[in-house]
């Protein structure tokens, strides 16, 4: 996963990291977050083709209900179904843990980002103007947002964990959902 991320932060405005995360602190960002938060990988013939994960929008505890993702694609295979494939699985896997919110912030322009939010039902919310610097330029964001629940019950149940989501019966199906998506592209 850092080999496809690395290049992202050290060459582009994607990532508003500065320095890449040494091969250690990546891996404890995972582990910190799939307790919770589902972390997926796209591979096929044993290449890592992308991953995609949520993390909390927010800490305080009125926020457990949002999540904010992001998906990052080898550049090698771009605009072949990855990106949708992995969000297709990630959002149906947060759809069972029971979250209402995905919010996910892109560095525009973004075309191809922007592109992918969109035809996964993602709306635009807001723009931040020149939030970040780097590689000499300022650069804006977009926020984003999709709905994944429209029900808002008085006294909603807390999102379950990796551990729980894993033994409902809708499991596997959305896990498949992505690889589903995958296979209409032509990729084997």
């Amino acid at each position: 996963m850092l080999t496809i991320y690395e290049p992202i932060v050290s060459g582009t405005a994607i990532s508003f990291e500065i320095t890449p995360p040494t091969a250690e602190e990546f891996g404890q960002r995972v582990r910190e977050l799939q307790e919770r938060n589902p972390w997926l990988v796209c591979e096929t013939r044993d290449r890592l083709l992308g991953f995609a994960y949520s993390r909390p929008h927010r800490s305080r505890p009125a926020y457990q209900w949002s999540v904010e993702v992001s998906v990052y694609v080898d550049s090698k295979h771009l605009r072949q179904g990855v990106g949708q494939a992995l969000y297709t699985s990630l959002l149906n896997v947060l759809r069972l843990q029971g979250y209402r919110n995905v919010y996910a912030l892109i560095n525009i322009p973004n075309p191809a980002s922007t592109a992918l939010h969109r035809s996964m039902g993602f709306e635009p919310l807001v723009v931040f103007k020149s939030v970040g610097h780097k590689l000499g330029a300022w650069h804006d964001v977009q926020w984003w947002q999709l709905i994944l629940r429209d029900k808002r019950p008085r006294r909603p149940q807390p999102p379950l964990s990796m551990a729980d989501v894993q033994k409902l019966d809708g499991w596997a199906r959305a896990l498949r959902s992505g690889l589903d998506v995958f296979e209409k592209t032509g990729e084997d």
